[in-house]
């Protein structure tokens, strides 16, 4: 049986924490960085859990990250 692949794009974007929950990244963080008060910024940076109807999906993508 061949190796699966792992989905770059999606490599980068989603992480595993350690309880085991998919984390993902924000959106938003660099087009007019500027005008956007420091505070959302700050809040763009953490990670957030991703909606448990999308999970299955994305984690088929990423084989061998948990």
């Amino acid at each position: 049986m061949p190796k699966m692949k792992t989905h770059k794009g999606t490599s980068k974007r989603f992480q595993f924490s350690g309880s085991g929950k998919l984390m993902r990244t924000h959106h938003m963080k660099t087009h007019f960085r500027r005008r956007k008060s420091k505070r959302m910024l700050r809040q763009l940076d953490e990670m957030s859990p991703v909606f448990k109807g999308d999970v299955e999906r994305i984690s088929r993508l990423i084989p061998y990250s948990d």
